[in-house]
């Protein structure tokens, strides 16, 4: 095995829940097509929000058809979702961890951005706007942000690392890296790992508002008549394994996990850096042994804000030079919505289901070119293109930068 092969990882099962309906296949289909999720918002306090469209998980998920009833009182939204996209990556890995004797050395990191939210809202409801003396007994098992990681340890009996990232945005690849760096240091074998979102409270979505960086009409990410960033809910589950350990058991490999590269901007609380992106793709890319040529695509993270879309031209400028103009980049988020801590395990179904299908998904809505965004970034309409490697990047509010190397298995 080569050097390159000995510290990649392999992604051996993977699941979602996304804006387009349940399941990982269903999410990449509609990238594929290029259709958007979001849609008017379903929530009961919509009239009184001056933004009411987001990307949500559609009212057909039944949570009682997917977890047996012991576990609904313990499930926020979050963990629901968390749970129901590991199930899908594990059925489709094909481990079974007791069987397999596989659980000493199995673990899971999910990452979130505000963890049990749904809950958090509902009882500070009731306990602030109806005067209840008391909350649900179970409100601290539900909003905590290590729920979903725990969940998923007891439903699979993953005894090894299980733990809970949040760094906003960039949740996702975060935990994902971390997984990565784990199986690579011999801690585990299997790691389970992705993120979990379901961010779409009263209170949440009064916040945003108050931030002045909500679309009201949809997402148009490097478009010069972008307004602002859509939020979305959601999920994605990986199966990670090394790559010995997944061909010595003949498991099928999705992709491999080449590399990560994480940075802090260490400055502003909102406005991205370009150094700050600039040195987390620098660092993916020395980590998985590519040189910026070798890669084909780059799932951007492209909200759609005035200030991230061209200051992340600027880094991809800056890491590519003139490979820069060969790249196909595009931002899913107009389609699957910004997911906060779950947007990057959203996007890594995006990426890896380009590289096995040879189809860049589009970014849709751009009908505006912008001269501070100058890259090739699929407009509106999927692409034929071979992806040998790319890269998925996550910028998140914090400065916290998180970008992950993928090549084709």
């Amino acid at each position: 095995m080569t050097g390159a092969d000995a510290r990649a990882i392999a992604v051996t099962g993977m699941g979602a829940i996304s804006a387009f309906g349940e399941g990982a296949g269903v999410l990449w289909q509609g990238l594929r097509e290029g259709r958007s999720g979001i849609r008017p918002l379903r929530h009961e306090r919509a009239a009184d929000l001056r933004v009411r469209i987001a990307a949500q998980v559609p009212d057909g998920f039944d949570p009682a058809a997917h977890f047996p009833e012991r576990l609904l009182s313990l499930l926020d939204r979050t963990a629901q979702f968390a749970l129901f996209a590991a199930n899908e990556a594990v059925a489709q890995s094909g481990l079974d961890f007791r069987a397999g004797g596989l659980t000493a050395r199995s673990g899971v990191i999910v990452g979130t951005g505000v963890g049990g939210e749904t809950t958090h809202d509902e009882q500070n409801r009731r306990l602030y706007g109806e005067k209840a003396s008391r909350v649900h007994p179970l409100t601290i098992i539900r909003v905590m942000a290590n729920a979903p990681a725990s969940m998923i340890s007891m439903a699979h009996g993953l005894r090894g690392p299980a733990f809970a990232v949040s760094s906003a945005c960039a949740s996702t690849n975060h935990a994902i890296a971390q997984a990565m760096l784990l199986i690579r240091a011999g801690v585990a074998d299997v790691m389970l790992a992705g993120g979990a979102e379901a961010c779409l409270s009263f209170g949440v979505l009064r916040a945003w508002e108050a931030m002045r960086v909500l679309a009201d009409d949809s997402c148009r990410p490097f478009s010069a008549n972008r307004r602002g960033l859509v939020l979305g809910e959601g999920a994605g589950m990986f199966v990670l394994e090394s790559l010995a350990h997944a061909r010595a058991r003949g498991a099928g490999i999705l992709g491999l996990l080449a590399g990560a590269g994480m940075s802090a901007d260490a400055g502003d609380i909102v406005l991205p850096d370009v150094a700050g992106g600039t040195a987390a793709m620098s660092l993916a890319l020395a980590d998985a042994g590519l040189a910026p040529a070798d890669i084909d695509y780059i799932n951007a993270h492209g909200t759609g804000t005035p200030a991230n879309d061209p200051t992340e031209t600027r880094a991809i400028h800056q890491v590519f030079g003139a490979h820069a103009q060969r790249l196909a980049v595009s931002s899913t988020k107009s389609m699957h919505g910004h997911a906060l801590g779950a947007s990057g395990a959203l996007e890594l179904v995006a990426v890896l289901g380009a590289m096995r299908e040879g189809v860049v998904p589009p970014t849709i809505n751009l009908d505006q070119p912008d001269p501070a965004c100058d890259l090739d970034y699929v407009p509106n309409q999927a692409r034929d293109l071979r992806v040998r490697a790319a890269l998925s990047n996550s910028f998140a509010f914090g400065g916290l930068n998180a970008v992950l190397a993928v090549r084709a298995a």
